[in-house]
C-alpha cells in the first residue's frame, strides 16, 4: 500500500526540488502539501495532478497537527526555525498509534557558536562527522546555535512508534526543480546579487570562514532515499536521536568564493574591478541582517551517515561550475547588462 505523506514547504527551494524527485520516482505515493497561495496550488496541481493540497501556512497549527496525524510520513521542508510548526507536528505525532516517520529539514548553521562573534576572522579546523560526532552535535546548547531550538523539539518527538530523521544541508547551490515557488538558493546567489548591486564584491572581515556545499539535485536524492526507507518501514536508515544526516560534496572559503565571483563577473563585463572589500560586522549587516552568519561562520561537516548507511552518491556539478550561469541569472534579474548589450 502506498504511504500517505504530508509535506510542508512544497513551493520552496528545497521542498520543491525534493518533492519533484519523490513524485517522479513514486507517483503512487499519496502526498498532501500544505500550501498558502491559490496561485501556488494551481502551479503545483498543474504539474502533479495527483497531488492533494490543504490550505494553510506554518502558523496554521490545527491544520498541521491534523494532517500530521493522518500521515505515515511527514516531510517538513519549510522554515527550520519556526517553533510553532515544529510543536504542531510534534502534537500530531503524539496522537499516532501506528508507525510514523518525520523527515525534518534543519541546516548546518547549527554547527558554529555564533555567540562567540569573530565572524570571518579565522578558519575553524573542527570538522563534525555525523556519525562520529553525533553525541556532540545533539548536545549543543540552544544559545548560540541557530536551529537548535527546533531540532530539540523534533528529537523529543521520538517514541516507540515515532521515528525522526534530521537533514542538515550546508550551502546549497544549483537551480531547483520546483515549479510553484523559489528555484533559487540563498547564500551564494545573495552574495552574487549584492556584489553586482554594489559594483564590488565583499567578504566578512578577513573572509576566512569555511562552509560545506551541496548541489540541490544531490540533496533531493538524499530526501528521496530517506523517504523510500520510511515507506519500507525504516529498516535501512538510522532513525531517532542519532538520525542526523549532513549533506555535503565540497567545501569553500567565503573570501575565495567572493573573489571567484568577482573575477568571472569582471570578465563578463558586469564589474569593473575584481577587488574584494573587507567589511566589518556592522557593514555586513547593512547588506543582509544575517550576513555575518551566512557568510562569516565556519560550518564544516562530513556526510558519513548518508554515504555509509544509504549509499548516497552525489553526482551534481561543483559549485564553481555553476557560477557563470548564476552570475548571468542574477544580473538578468537585476536588469544589469554588460557594456554594448541592451535588454530586449
Amino acid at each position: 500500500m502506498a504511504p500517505k505523506v504530508f509535506a510542508t514547504g512544497a513551493s520552496g527551494y528545497i521542498g520543491g526540488a525534493a518533492l519533484d524527485a519523490i513524485i517522479n520516482a513514486h507517483p503512487d505515493y499519496e502526498i498532501t502539501a500544505l500550501v498558502r497561495s491559490p496561485q501556488k496550488v494551481a502551479s503545483l496541481v498543474a504539474k502533479y495532478p495527483n497531488l492533494k493540497t490543504v490550505n494553510g501556512d506554518l502558523d496554521s497549527g490545527s491544520v498541521i497537527e491534523s494532517e500530521t496525524e493522518k500521515a505515515d510520513i511527514i516531510l517538513h521542508f519549510a522554515d527550520c526555525d519556526h517553533v510553532l510548526a515544529a510543536k504542531s507536528i510534534s502534537a500530531g505525532l503524539k496522537k499516532k498509534t501506528t508507525p510514523v516517520f518525520l523527515i525534518h529539514t534543519s541546516g548546518s548553521a547549527i554547527l558554529p557558536d555564533i555567540s562567540k562573534g569573530e565572524f570571518g576572522q579565522q578558519v575553524d579546523e573542527k570538522i563534525y562527522d555525523d556519525i562520529e560526532s553525533i553525541k556532540e552535535i545533539t548536545s549543543f546548547p540552544i544559545e548560540g546555535h541557530v536551529h537548535r531550538d527546533v531540532d530539540t523539539i523534533i528529537l523529543g518527538a521520538n517514541s516507540d512508534n515515532v521515528k525522526t530523521a534530521i537533514v542538515c544541508p550546508p550551502t546549497i547551490y544549483g537551480v531547483g526543480a520546483g515549479t510553484a515557488g523559489n528555484t533559487r538558493s540563498n547564500q551564494v546567489p545573495g552574495l552574487t546579487k549584492f556584489t553586482l548591486q554594489r559594483g564590488e564584491t565583499f567578504q566578512v572581515n578577513a573572509g576566512k570562514s569555511y562552509w560545506n556545499n551541496v548541489h540541490i539535485d544531490d540533496l533531493s536524492q538524499l530526501y528521496l532515499l530517506l523517504t523510500e526507507d520510511a515507506a519500507a518501514g525504516g529498516k535501512k536508515a538510522t532513525w531517532g536521536t542519532e538520525g542526523y544526516y549532513f549533506a555535503e560534496n565540497g567545501e569553500h572559503v567565503w573570501g575565495e568564493l567572493a573573489k571567484k565571483i568577482a573575477e568571472k563577473a569582471k570578465v563578463k563585463g558586469y564589474l569593473r574591478t575584481n577587488d574584494v572589500a573587507s567589511l566589518n560586522d556592522d557593514e555586513i549587516k547593512k547588506i543582509h541582517p544575517f550576513g555575518c552568519v551566512i557568510w562569516g561562520t565556519n560550518s564544516r561537516g562530513r556526510a558519513s551517515r548518508a554515504r555509509k548507511v544509504l549509499g548516497w552518491t552525489p553526482k551534481g556539478a561543483s559549485l564553481e561550475e555553476t557560477l557563470d550561469a548564476l552570475i548571468d541569472s542574477e544580473a538578468k534579474s537585476l536588469g544589469i547588462t554588460p557594456p554594448g548589450e541592451t535588454v530586449v
